[in-house]
């Protein structure tokens, strides 16, 4: 799943570290989404959603 997660953070001009502390994840699971190797739980897609206050289809893009 392809995302806009890195643009998003860069934006706010903060480091995956300093988004993962406020999510309290790893900054290697940002790192992860980011790149596409991962994909986030709902619970973790809802903190992101709500953190850049966007829709979740405005950070995702779901391509089947």
């Amino acid at each position: 799943m392809k995302n806009n997660l890195e643009n998003l953070r860069q934006k706010l001009k903060i480091t995956q570290g300093e988004l993962a502390e406020k999510l309290e994840v790893s900054r290697q699971t940002i790192n992860s989404i980011e790149n596409g190797r991962y994909e986030p739980s709902i619970t973790l897609a809802f903190k992101l959603s709500i953190f850049f206050n966007k829709k979740i289809e405005e950070i995702f893009i779901y391509g089947e």
